[in-house]
Order: structure tokens, then C-alpha cells, then sequence
């Protein structure tokens, strides 16, 4: 008998290969069948293990043999029986377990040459057998066949290059998927060989949660502290988006202002969307942290007393990290058990409402590796809302538009892009349409979205910045009795920290700091401790300085607020902080100043400042009086003169090459939503928290999932510093093993750098170090 896995865990007796291929084929096809692939999907997944069918890999079960690769067999195979027919089956299969190559059919031909991979494997490895004909004949004595016909491909080589890799990662996640479930439920299995599949996820019922969605509106209807008007601005939002849902798929826009409900709203159009299209999940894309672990609690308070604890789903870097408490030992265990099934959940996206980021979903989508591509395949049949979308990067526009439109075009998804500021993406819709899909020509939500920001007028801003500011001057009068509660948002922390110290040398009461210096949960207690004394009676003075950090998803309210000048949409976004519930009599200040120069970069890397000057260009051109930050055609006009100005949508040639190689290993290299390379390193601002920290590794002796669980909120992250800068000496690298140290996670060894006040400091510290 031939095999497919060695015994389980418990004891329990071998796979048979015949088993594994029938079960992997079936799940396969299941996955498929959302998009219309199920016959490739299955065809893949007969032939995914073809190279198992030989003596050479029962000796590799047997550990006398190694360096075997039983997939390149399959994938010939796929080759010689249906030609090119099965070009998206064959790289997928190649790619299963080393993950996706080259999509391109000289390409393939080539790295799939049989004398070639004979002599010369190019992953230095074996074939299981010499006769790909000997393997299909032990598959059909074993009671397996193929079918006689090839299915329709799901993949045209010919098609756009963004589309048509899409198209193939969409059945190499089905295949990869369907492979890891099958091969976890044999190796979790029963002594007596009985397989033991994991808990699958609960369906949306989204006619149930809509009704639940809907409750929780009216409860926060009656007890809002907001204005009556704010209030009737954010029902017409809702009723807007309960509206627009009923249209077919396709793409749409919600804007909307800052404050207007857009995070609900969001929630009931996808909702009702699904109840009209029988689309069976909701996928939540948000840029920040912070705002993601803010939406996910409003998400649990709302579900999660009817539908458990596995309907909302967080899958991001802190997933896991703030722990639900104390108890017995049993209770300890139970919630083991529910962290593991959601982690389990969060591998394939098994889960009706999922919240996760851009950087996890966007780069996904264009990844070669089969554990970030099996979740693809749930794409299919849902609604993707991504929110704050003006922090997409314009370098990679083209291509996240073309494979989002192409979801829309083929998968039967809707994509709702929500924002304040929305970008003008639809100015790129014939350059959209190059690379895949129809295009980028989306539906607005709220047709008289230029009403809605009429009535949302707030604030007044008062545009100085014909000349610089010192920052003497800036911080006396925001220490004066004029400003007791005031926000003041700088492009750099060096900015804030200057501030800062300023404001402590006058001895002014009421200082707060926040920026990426400190981490997470040292900025959760600085905002708790703020929102505190903005809701204290009688009034605390309250003067927060901060960097970007606060500039989205942080439920704020100042009666005035001053900002660095930047990009047009960093400053709508700061306004948003400004007479947030319409409470005061007058508009909220919001007050625009250009820093002074100090012989430094005064902006971010990356296209911060060009944005930032396009700003005082529009400035220029239409005077204070035109800058209406509260009518969305000036955003229009300011992204298109941002992108034709700078050619900042245009995609680098290095992706764009890989693109039209259809080279799937340096797509992902190229596509990557965050430039620089980051490490983490856990601070000492609990001083509790860190030697617990501390001490477990010294007891595990290595990294755990568990560990890096605790770890995330005291953890800041810092680009990668060179080997002479002075901040290694004080990083202690976290230990993988007996004989290996991590290069992501480090110790940080000096508490006396960590400030109470501004976070980690490190000595000849500067800007570009901490991310």
C-alpha cells in the first residue's frame, strides 16, 4: 500500500495516499466551486501527491532517505495528460509545498522539463520516480482516476498580468487549503486511525445580525452625547448605506466625514449586501492597529452574547495579546482552547466576519507563499470594506485596484472603499484596466456626499503658514490659559518630543504625549487617562502632543486643535479630533503651521512630503478661502495634482517587471505595503511585565507563539539599525533554540531609556529608528 503520512500523534496507523488524494480532491473542488473551478480544483488535487505512488518515498516515511520532491511529478503530469489546459492546475501543484514560481507557459515548460529535473532539480532535491506514466498507473490500480476531458481553466495566460495571477492563486489557495485540513485532520487523529478535523467557523446569518447591528444603533441613538444634528448626519449615513446594498456586486465608495458613524454604517451596508446576494462573509480591512482592536470590541459587544465567541475574527500582528482574565484551572483551559481555535479560525479566514489589516490582506493577495494564500479562496462570495483607504500607498494603486476589481469582475465580491478624504483612484481607471479587471469606476454610497459634508461643518481653520514657526513661540501659546485643552499634531517625533520638553520646562499643567515611541499599552493608558479629563467636570487641563498616530480610529474630541502642515488628508483627519459631537457653540480652531526649519528633514519618508507640498500648492493657487476641507471636490482636484505632479501611482519597475514576467516570487517581493524592514524589541515600561516576559524565556528557553502573544503590548517597533549603530549594544535577541537567536524580536536592555513621558529614547537616538 502506498502512503501519504506517517502515523498520527497518538498512535494511530499511516494515510493511505488513496485516502489522502480522494479526501484533498473532494475539499479542493468544495473550495472551488464558489468561483467555478471546482473539476480543476479537483483534478489538482488527485494529482497534487502523484510522486507519493513510489518505493523511494515509502523509504523517505521510513526515514532512510530524504531530499525527495513528490509534487514535480504531479504538476508534469497535469502537463502531459491536458496540455495547456491545465497550466493554472500544474503551477499550483508545483508550488503547493515551495510556493508559487513563474505563471508564464515558457516558464513553466522549463522549470518543468523532465531530463532537467532528473539532472538537476532546481530545489536540489529527487524525483520519486524517473516515468511520470508509471505513477499514473499506480494511481488508477489504486482505484483513482482523471477525468477523460479537461475542465475550462480558470487561468488565461493571455489575460492582464495582475488578473490572471490572481486567478491562479484563487485555485492554488483551494488546493493548499484543502491539503493543509486533510493532512492536519490525519496527524490529529484517533489512535484507531479515526481523522479529527478541527472546529469549522459559524455562518454570517446575516439577517440575524443585521437585526442585532440595528438594536445596538437605536441604544446608541438614545444614550449619544452628540449634537441632534451630528445625530441626523449619521442616520442619513446608515439609511444611505442600508440603501446602496441592495445594488449588485461591484465596487463601491462610501464618503462620508469624519464622525459620521462610517464604522457601523460600513458594517450594516455588508450585512444587508449579504442578505440580498447570499454572500457568506465580511472581510473588515483597516490600516492601524489601534483602530482595529477598537472595531473589534464594538464587533464582539454586539455578536458575540448570540453567536459565540468564533463569529468576529481578529487576524493581525497583536492578535491575541490582551487576555480575557483570570480563573480557575478549568477556565484557563477553556480559554486555551478558544484561543487555539481562533488561531486556527485566522489561518484560512474560516469565520464569518473577519477584522484584519491592510498589510495582511493587500499582501496576501499578492504572495507566492502557501500558508498566506490558502485564506484567498474565502474571498470568494463576501464583502471586502476597507476603511481610512487614503493610507494605501499610491505606488502600488494600479495593481490593488486591478486585483481588487478583478475580485468584483470574477469572485463575487463586493469592495467598498470608505474615507473622509477618498481618493481620486477613478482618474486611473484606464491604467486600473492594464493590469486586470474593469477598471476602477465604483458607485458612490451617498449620492449628495457633498450635502453631507455641509452639514458636518465643525470647525474653522485658519491657514498660517506663509511663515515658519518657532517652536518656542508654538509651545507658549499652547501652555497658555487660552489652550487648557488642545491637541497639537507634528509630522516627526523628534517634533513631538521637542514640544514636549518645552512645555515641561514652563512647568504647564496638563501634558500628554503620544507617537510610536511608546508602545501599545503604554499609549492605551495615555488615552484613557485623556479621555478622562476631556469628559472631567469641572474641565482638567489637557494639552496632548502627538505625532500621526492619533490621527484616525481614536474616538477624540478638542475644542481646538493645532497641526504640523502635511498632506491635505492628515489634516482633515486631524479636524476630525476638533468639536468632534458638535457640542460647542462656535466652530471648533483647527490652526495650520509650517514648523520651523532646523537644517533637518521635516517630514516622514516616502511621499509624505511631497504631499505635503502639493498642499501649500493648493494653498497658493485658491488662497485660505478655497481650502474647504469639508467639500470632497477639493480632495478630488488635490489627489489628481498629487498624482500627476509627482507620478506617485506609478508602479516601480522592478514590480512591474515581475508583473508582466508573471513572476510570482518577486511580485511578493516588490508588493509591500511598508517599505523598510522593522524588528520588534520589548521595552521595560512595565517593569512586572517585562521580567515575566524575561523569565519565561528563560524557562522555555526558546520563542513561543504564547510568548510573542504577552509580549505585543510592550513591544515598539524599530527599523533594522546597521551593525555599528549604537542602539545594538542595548538589544538583547530573543533565543529560537539552544544554538540560534532571532533577528525579529529583541530585548531592550537599558530601562532607564524608556521615559514615562515619550516612550523608548535611545542615546544619539534618531527619527528614522523607531518606526
Amino acid at each position: 500500500m502506498y502512503l501519504a503520512h506517517s502515523e498520527t500523534r497518538s498512535g494511530g496507523p499511516p494515510e493511505a495516499l488513496k485516502e489522502h488524494l480522494a479526501c484533498v480532491a473532494a475539499r479542493a473542488a468544495e473550495y472551488a466551486a464558489f468561483f467555478g473551478a471546482a473539476r480543476e480544483a479537483e483534478t489538482a488535487g488527485v494529482l497534487h501527491d502523484l510522486g507519493k505512488y513510489s518505493e523511494l518515498f515509502l523509504r523517505r516515511l521510513r526515514n532512510e532517505v530524504s531530499g525527495l520532491a513528490p509534487w514535480s511529478l504531479g504538476a508534469y503530469a497535469g502537463l502531459a495528460c491536458y496540455e495547456w489546459k491545465a497550466l493554472a492546475g500544474a503551477i499550483a501543484i508545483q508550488g503547493h509545498h515551495t510556493g508559487l514560481q513563474v505563471g508564464s507557459p515558457s516558464a513553466l515548460k522549463q522549470s518543468l522539463n523532465l531530463e532537467r529535473l532528473k539532472k538537476n532539480h532546481p530545489c536540489g532535491l529527487r524525483l520519486t520516480e524517473q516515468d511520470h506514466n508509471t505513477l499514473l498507473q499506480r494511481l488508477q490500480d489504486d482505484g483513482l482516476s482523471l477525468p477523460s476531458e479537461p475542465a475550462e481553466s480558470i487561468y488565461d495566460p493571455a489575460s492582464p498580468s495582475v488578473a490572471g495571477m490572481l486567478d491562479v492563486r484563487m485555485l492554488f489557495s483551494a488546493l493548499v487549503d484543502a491539503d493543509y485540513i486533510e493532512t492536519e485532520a490525519h496527524f490529529q487523529g484517533e489512535a484507531d486511525g479515526t481523522k479529527c478535523y478541527r472546529v469549522a467557523g459559524p455562518p454570517l446569518e446575516p439577517e440575524q445580525a443585521l437585526g442585532l447591528l440595528r438594536d445596538y444603533l437605536d441604544n446608541l441613538r438614545r444614550s449619544s452625547r452628540s449634537a441632534e444634528r451630528v445625530n441626523r448626519l449619521r442616520d442619513d449615513v446608515l439609511k444611505a448605506c442600508l440603501g446602496a446594498a441592495q445594488r449588485p456586486l461591484g465596487l463601491f465608495t462610501l464618503t462620508a466625514p469624519t464622525g459620521s458613524g462610517k464604522t457601523l454604517a460600513m458594517l450594516a451596508f455588508a450585512l444587508q449586501h449579504a442578505v440580498e446576494h447570499k454572500l457568506r462573509r465580511i472581510v473588515m480591512v483597516i490600516p492601524y492597529l489601534t483602530i482595529i482592536e477598537q472595531t473589534a470590541r464594538i464587533y464582539r459587544q454586539i455578536f458575540e452574547p448570540h453567536f459565540g465567541h468564533n463569529y468576529v475574527l481578529e487576524h493581525h500582528s497583536l492578535t491575541g495579546a490582551h487576555e480575557r482574565g483570570g480563573g480557575g484551572a478549568s477556565e484557563q483551559d477553556n480559554e486555551d482552547s478558544a484561543r487555539r481555535t481562533a488561531e486556527l479560525l485566522a489561518e484560512n479566514w474560516d469565520a464569518p466576519l473577519v477584522i484584519t489589516t491592510s498589510v495582511q490582506c493587500l499582501e496576501s493577495l499578492f504572495s507566492n507563499r502557501p500558508s498566506a494564500c490558502r485564506k484567498l479562496h474565502r474571498l470568494a462570495g463576501s464583502v471586502i470594506l476597507f476603511d481610512e483607504v487614503q493610507t494605501l500607498p499610491p505606488r502600488l494603486a494600479l495593481p490593488t485596484l486591478a486585483i481588487l476589481s478583478r475580485l468584483t469582475e470574477r469572485y463575487g465580491a463586493s469592495v467598498m472603499f470608505s474615507t473622509a478624504t477618498q481618493p481620486a483612484f477613478a482618474h486611473l481607471h484606464t491604467k486600473v484596466r492594464e493590469y486586470g479587471g474593469p477598471g476602477w469606476q465604483p458607485q458612490e454610497i451617498v449620492p449628495n456626499h457633498w450635502e453631507v459634508f455641509d452639514r458636518s461643518r465643525r470647525t474653522r481653520i485658519d491657514w498660517n503658514t506663509k511663515k515658519t514657526r518657532a517652536w518656542e513661540d508654538l509651545a507658549g501659546e499652547l501652555g497658555s490659559g487660552d489652550n487648557e485643552r488642545v491637541l497639537c499634531i507634528v509630522n516627526l517625533k523628534r517634533h513631538a518630543v521637542r514640544l514636549v520638553e518645552l512645555l515641561r520646562e514652563s512647568n504647564t499643567p496638563g501634558i500628554f504625549h503620544l507617537s510610536t515611541n511608546m508602545c501599545p499599552a503604554h499609549r492605551e493608558q495615555v488615552l484613557r487617562a485623556v479621555g478622562a479629563r476631556l469628559g472631567s467636570t469641572p474641565p482638567q487641563p489637557c494639552r496632548l502632543i502627538s505625532t500621526q498616530c492619533v490621527e484616525a480610529g481614536v474616538d477624540l474630541d478638542f475644542p481646538a486643535v493645532y497641526r504640523a502642515l502635511g498632506p491635505l488628508e492628515a489634516i482633515a483627519q486631524a479636524a476630525g479630533r476638533c468639536n468632534r459631537n458638535g457640542n460647542l457653540s462656535e466652530a471648533g480652531r483647527v490652526r495650520v503651521f509650517r514648523p520651523e526649519l532646523d537644517g533637518r528633514c521635516q517630514y516622514p519618508p516616502g511621499g509624505y512630503g511631497q504631499a505635503a507640498e502639493v498642499t501649500q500648492t493648493l494653498l497658493n493657487m485658491l488662497s485660505p478661502q478655497g481650502m474647504d476641507i469639508d467639500d470632497p471636490r477639493l480632495f478630488e482636484r488635490y489627489y489628481k495634482t498629487l498624482y500627476d505632479l509627482t507620478d506617485s501611482a506609478t508602479v516601480s519597475d522592478e514590480l512591474d517587471d515581475a508583473l508582466q514576467r508573471r513572476d510570482f516570487v518577486e511580485t511578493a517581493q516588490f508588493y509591500r505595503i511598508i517599505d523598510q524592514t522593522t524588528i520588534n524589541v520589548v521595552v521595560p515600561y512595565d517593569t512586572r511585565a517585562y521580567e515575566d516576559l524575561r523569565q519565561q524565556l528563560e524557562n522555555d528557553g526558546r520563542l513561543t507563539r504564547a510568548w510573542i502573544k504577552r509580549a505585543r503590548p510592550y513591544t515598539v517597533s524599530l527599523f533594522r539599525p546597521r551593525d555599528d549603530d549604537t542602539v545594538r549594544h542595548f538589544l538583547d535577541p530573543v533565543p529560537l533554540g539552544r544554538h540560534a537567536d532571532s533577528e525579529d524580536w529583541y530585548l531592550y536592555l537599558e530601562p532607564t531609556h524608556y521615559d514615562d513621558m515619550l516612550g523608548l529614547k535611545p542615546p544619539k537616538s534618531v527619527d528614522l529608528w523607531i518606526a
